[in-house]
């Protein structure tokens, strides 16, 4: 019969011998518990289907399908890629649905253990308990952070290559990247064009419209632009220049790199916060399928109405919605998404917060469901 002895030197001379330490009840989760829980997630072939599905293959196939479409007729389908591609499959995909398939994928970390039935058994080996929880987290974000950024890279490379050679903008073909300056110079140069395609509110109104020929034609009962003076005619020309100038700076023929990188870090972070709260939730409650269902409510729900309706008796629980942090993180030249975001322009519109408050309450919902589900780990019967 062996004896194994609680004597410290025995241990220490364990260790000189080589003789690995059993760290059994140390609250870290090893190497090998991590790659178990990989394993573990990678064996629901549904779950990584619908992980590959949202965060690379429906950009792809859209972006596919408009590099089929441009190649064959040109002239009636865009380009494929540039700046409004970009923006729409960031915003209106990669974010919202990415963040909901990312809980998906933390509400059954969280839970798989139970469903399963294996929870007893983990706990009988001794291992630390939150040894147990912690190990789920990076197994979780090494599976979804990859699938986020092969998606966007795909998504950045075609918006980049395939983007259009002219800038379209309101209808109408302009020079991109001018100045305030150029941009007025540019309008003087082309009074017809400026004053009859670019958006108008000036006291005057505009005494044309474009046709769908793409030509000038005057309304009916006003003497149209051929009655005008050249002098009048670059002055309204200037005025339109002035009233369009600030949107016409934010329109790009494709995104730029320091845009294309934050916004990549914007959307990972977003499907970070997905996994984590997902996983203390469903940890929480000991299922998958209630913790799917009420992320998905926060994203497509909650976040967009707490986000763009101030409540006055509610505005700092509105202020502590994890989604309208996001919103006011998201970089400068993306428009409001469907969740929440709004840098584009649109901050004005969501319920008034700093940036330093947003990133505390983030800090806040990844601590706080973090311990939630680990509290709920350890006090969980076996």
């Amino acid at each position: 019969m062996t004896t194994v002895s609680n004597d410290p030197a025995v241990s220490v001379a364990a260790l000189a011998n080589g003789v690995p330490s059993d760290n059994r009840g140390s609250w870290i989760p090893n190497g090998a518990m991590i790659r178990t829980r990989i394993m573990e997630l990678r064996k629901r072939r549904g779950l990584m289907a619908a992980l590959i599905v949202v965060n690379i293959g429906i950009p792809t196939i859209f972006l596919t399908v408009r590099l089929i479409a441009h190649a064959v007729a040109p002239k009636s389908y865009g380009p494929a890629g540039g700046y409004d591609i970009f923006t729409t499959l960031v915003v209106g995909i990669m974010f919202v649905f990415g963040f909901i398939v990312a809980a998906t994928l933390g509400c059954t970390a969280g839970s798989v253990d139970l469903t399963d039935g294996m929870f007893r058994h983990m706990v009988i080996t001794g291992r630390s308990r939150l040894a147990l929880y912690f190990a789920r987290i990076p197994a979780g974000l090494a599976i979804i952070i990859p699938l986020v950024a092969v998606g966007f890279t795909i998504v950045c490379a075609v918006c980049v290559f395939a983007a259009p050679t002219k800038l379209d903008y309101q209808g109408v073909s302009v020079p991109p990247g001018l100045s305030a300056s150029g941009f007025n110079n540019w309008a003087e140069s082309h009074p017809k064009v400026a004053i009859c395609g670019l958006p108008f509110k000036g006291p005057n109104g505009v005494p044309c419209y474009v046709n769908g020929r793409g030509q000038a034609r005057p309304y009916p009962g006003t003497p149209g632009l051929s009655k005008l003076s050249p002098a009048k005619l670059k002055a309204d020309a200037l005025l339109v220049a002035k009233e369009n100038y600030s949107a016409y700076e934010r329109t790009f023929l494709y995104p730029s790199n320091a845009l294309m990188i934050k916004t990549g870090l914007w959307i990972e972070l977003e499907a970070i916060i997905g996994f984590i709260v997902g996983l203390g939730l469903a940890s929480l409650m000991g299922q998958r399928t209630v913790p799917v269902v009420l992320m998905i409510v926060l994203e497509v729900i909650l976040t967009p109405l707490f986000s763009h309706a101030a409540i006055p008796h509610l505005i700092n629980a509105q202020r502590g919605l994890v989604g309208l942090a996001m919103a006011h993180l998201e970089p400068g030249g993306l428009p409001r998404g469907f969740g929440g975001g709004g840098g584009g322009g649109g901050v004005s519109q969501l319920v008034p917060e700093s940036a330093t408050v947003g990133v505390c309450v983030i800090i806040a919902w990844l601590v706080g469901w973090t311990a939630l589900g680990a509290w709920r780990m350890v006090k969980r019967d076996a």
